[in-house]
């Protein structure tokens, strides 16, 4: 199996560094799927953050891929209106087992076509941009799981994405390993107020205790 990262120009770096560390801890201890980037040229990739990514895949050779993940970022803003990419996207799409998008990714899925009459989410503050596309029905969600597209809210959702794609294409106790293995075990801790603005997804707006003690130590 291949699982493909797209990555072009103002792509935000842990949009995809995250699941493809994920991903790739599935690969190579519990026999996922094999990674591999891919850009629409075979030149470096200058991501959103300074990262440089040198793609295994131009469009035009990249092999037919079973997930298909596209990041959000600056560069999607652009990305939306480039006829190969969102091309290329339609043509993986098609035969695809899964499609998924973290942060502003998703509105490369609408351009795409891949989100009529499904249930999405995004960045916080780009849940208003996306409904204002008719055929989409937002969800105010971390994760959101419709059919063949998974789509994931802002940069660091995109790790808990790889991880419940992982329970839910193989089983609870292989994303477990994995988990284990990355050490990835959010302390939920909230600093300060930001996440009770009125803005923020429903989902940010529950009391927690902050700086959690059996989690956080400090001298």
């Amino acid at each position: 199996m291949k699982f493909g990262f797209l990555i072009f120009p103002g792509a935000e770096e842990l949009d995809f560094a995250g699941p493809w560390e994920i991903i790739g801890m599935w690969n190579r201890y519990l026999n996922g799927p094999e990674c591999l980037t891919i850009g629409q040229t075979g030149e470096i990739v200058l991501c959103a953050g300074g990262l440089k990514v040198l793609p295994d895949f131009r469009f035009e050779d990249c092999p037919q891929l079973d997930y298909l993940l596209v990041p959000g970022g600056r560069g999607t803003e652009r990305e939306v209106g480039n006829p190969k990419l969102i091309s290329f996207i339609k043509q993986q799409a098609a035969v695809c087992r899964l499609v998924l998008s973290v942060c502003t990714g998703v509105f490369l899925l609408q351009a795409a076509g891949l989100l009529q009459g499904k249930r999405a989410t995004t960045h916080w503050r780009q849940l208003e941009r996306l409904r204002q596309c008719s055929e989409v029905t937002v969800v105010e969600a971390r994760l959101v799981h419709d059919g063949t597209i998974w789509t994931a809210a802002g940069v660091t959702a995109g790790i808990d994405l790889a991880l419940a794609l992982i329970a839910d294409q193989t089983d609870e106790e292989t994303a477990g390993r994995v988990q284990l293995g990355a050490e990835y075990y959010p302390s939920q801790a909230r600093y300060g107020k930001a996440h009770l603005e009125p803005q923020v997804p429903t989902y940010l707006k529950g009391h927690l205790p902050k700086k959690p003690t059996t989690l956080y130590e400090s001298r």
